[in-house]
């Protein structure tokens, strides 16, 4: 007979393999396995595999560092931060990089802010159009813009031609062409659509009954400002820092085009160089350095909002928005932006077009206008001897890699995203809700140029469990840009899947379990359905990302795999800014019919989505 001791033993033991037994045949604990495990694979060793790579020897630096190859070794470290190359390869590119950051910060928060106030506070005429204008910006690539820039501001003195303006006479300084100032500038027209968009939210929530007691109360139009309205759309405010912020610092398209002719480096330019020149140690080291800084901003961030209090704006009484009028300042403020959306967004764009039909930079006669980098036959001394665009097989081959990169990014990314974003929103205040969304995130603070040259690292030899190879080499492949664009984008992918999954109710669910629906019936049959608008959504973000993404895939491209971002790179660099111009042209127009698209389903989330 069995004692107290042993029958409790017994039940204990019994208890605890019928609970692995639940978490291993539940369809729900097997998906957030899985997923754990996955990402962890994706995410976590990549990274951890970049910070071993600093403290490693390679065979090229044995001999200086006097050492041997593959032992531990801090020279990566010391060189970059204790040695007589240390300002030249760390301290300045990282005063260069936060300068860039915090003054398009700035000047982008400041920028959007006003936009969103003036959107959906006033009584401003034509909203429709300059809601619409408003998010064009974005939807060009910056780096476009940066192409955009040159042609109206470039100098004969470094960029070989003249610019737009210099051709009409007028004396261009070179710091507005070149350097600090056109690269704050052009990034600051290009992230303001995050301040609007985050802020214009956060207004549209905001019962205006609270901006009219202040007023009835006695306070100015500037108090109210910023005594009611600043305070409760600092935390979008704050977010659309951290994003621009982030996005800033770790920029290279634009420090390619405007930095690199005035010898202006960043963290990132010098990490790009350091991995084409294989430095990818020292490389390395410097992305840590990038994500340090992120990860420092987003946890200022979340101390700022953490410590702010809490305002409820949003009643079970309802609430409605009042139109402040802008009276006599109306028009000139109508006239103002009209002429900004004419200078900030139609001009860039038309001088891409411009210039895409001049055979020779610099010269605006008539006679100079031609076809050719469109339409035109082979002529050796045209573009060393290349077809337009339209008859080149690089550019059909580059066409086709990018409509097949965002459709097979978009979809991956997209269904990955809403499954993350269904553990994120199920398991949210649960530890493994937690640990989902922190390896996540973990992708949106690695700079685009380091996180490409990871994959590129870690993916280039084989990769084996217990000597099985289980990938193959994905060096030179579509697979592995395919990869790269799929886990880089699942911080975004994931954020909007976890929205969407927020959205739907637990209580459908819960009933159909209660009929006896399995878990994949109930997924199939309830959440899918419901979440398909938010699917469309994803995956147009996604498509629209991933059409103009340069910085992310610049290092692991190769003939064979070339996009349409990487061929206008191409032709930029070797001196052919007009084949650039039309590669770019195709590109935002393709872009520009997803928006368009977006708009005739009429889905204002996701017309919104495509700013972000």
């Amino acid at each position: 007979m069995r004692t107290n001791a042993e029958i409790q033993s017994y039940s204990k033991s019994k208890r605890i393999k019928n609970q692995i037994l639940e978490v291993v045949t539940n369809p729900y604990n097997v998906i957030v396995l899985i997923a754990i495990a996955l990402l962890t694979y994706l995410i976590v060793l990549p990274l951890l595999d970049m910070i071993s790579t600093t403290f490693v020897l390679a065979q090229r630096d044995a001999r200086s560092a006097g050492g041997t190859t593959g032992e531990f070794t801090l020279y990566y470290w010391h060189r970059l931060l204790a040695s007589e190359l240390t300002g030249k390869l760390l301290l300045q590119p990282l005063l260069n990089s936060l300068l860039i950051g915090v003054c398009v910060s700035v000047l982008a928060i400041t920028l959007g802010s006003v936009l969103a106030w003036l959107m959906v506070r006033t009584d401003l005429p034509f909203k429709k159009f300059f809601s619409l204008a408003v998010i064009i910006p974005y939807m060009i690539p910056s780096w476009c813009k940066s192409q955009a820039w040159l042609t109206m501001f470039k100098t004969e003195r470094i960029g070989g031609a003249p610019g737009f303006l210099t051709s009409l006479g007028v004396n261009v300084p070179e710091w507005l062409a070149y350097g600090p100032v056109a690269i704050i500038l052009v990034l600051s027209l290009h992230y303001y659509a995050y301040a609007y968009l985050l802020v214009s939210a956060a207004l549209n929530s905001i019962n205006s009954e609270l901006e009219e007691m202040g007023e009835i109360q006695g306070a100015g139009k500037m108090m109210i400002l910023r005594k009611i309205t600043f305070p409760l759309v600092l935390p979008a405010m704050l977010s659309a820092v951290i994003l621009t912020f982030s996005k800033a610092i770790g920029t290279f398209g634009v420090i390619n085009y405007l930095g690199n002719p005035v010898n202006f480096v960043t963290l990132s330019s010098q990490l790009y160089m350091n991995n084409k020149s294989q430095n990818t140690e020292t490389a390395f080291a410097m992305a840590l350095i990038l994500i340090c800084i992120a990860s420092i901003s987003v946890f200022m961030n979340q101390k700022l909002i953490g410590s702010r209090k809490s305002y409820a704006t949003i009643g079970g009484k309802g609430g409605r928005s009042t139109e402040i009028r802008l009276g006599m300042h109306k028009p000139i403020i109508t006239i103002v932006l009209i002429l900004f959306f004419i200078v900030g967004i139609m001009m860039p764009i038309l001088l891409l077009i411009l210039e895409s039909f001049m055979l020779r930079e610099g010269s605006y006669a008539l006679s100079n206008f031609t076809l050719h980098y469109w339409i035109g036959d082979p002529d050796p001394t045209i573009m060393e001897g290349l077809p337009g665009i339209f008859k080149n097989d690089d550019f059909i081959n580059a066409l086709l890699n990018s409509i097949k990169l965002t459709f097979v990014t978009g979809i991956l990314g997209t269904i990955f995203g809403q499954i993350l974003g269904y553990i994120c929103a199920k398991g949210r205040g649960k530890l493994h809700g937690k640990i989902v969304e922190q390896l996540v995130f973990i992708p949106y603070l690695i700079p685009s140029v380091a996180f490409g040259g990871i994959f590129l690292s870690m993916f280039s030899t084989p990769q084996t469990i217990f000597g099985v190879t289980i990938i193959p080499s994905l060096y030179g492949t579509f697979a592995l840009i395919s990869l790269t664009s799929v886990i880089k984008h699942l911080p975004f992918a994931s954020r909007a899947g976890t929205s969407n999954m927020l959205q739907i109710s637990g209580e459908l669910e819960e009933a159909a379990s209660i009929v006896g629906a399995g878990f994949f019936k109930r997924f199939a049959r309830i959440v899918f359905p419901l979440s398909k608008g938010g699917f469309i959504s994803g995956f147009m973000l996604i498509f629209v990302s991933i059409m103009k993404e340069l910085d992310l895939i610049i290092l692991i491209m190769t003939p064979k795999t070339t996009t349409l971002p990487y061929l206008a790179f191409q032709y930029a660099n070797g001196n052919s800014p007009q084949a650039s111009d039309c590669v770019a042209i195709v590109m935002f127009s393709i872009v520009f019919l997803v928006y368009a698209i977006a708009n005739i389903f009429g889905d204002a989330d996701l017309a919104k989505s495509m700013g972000g």
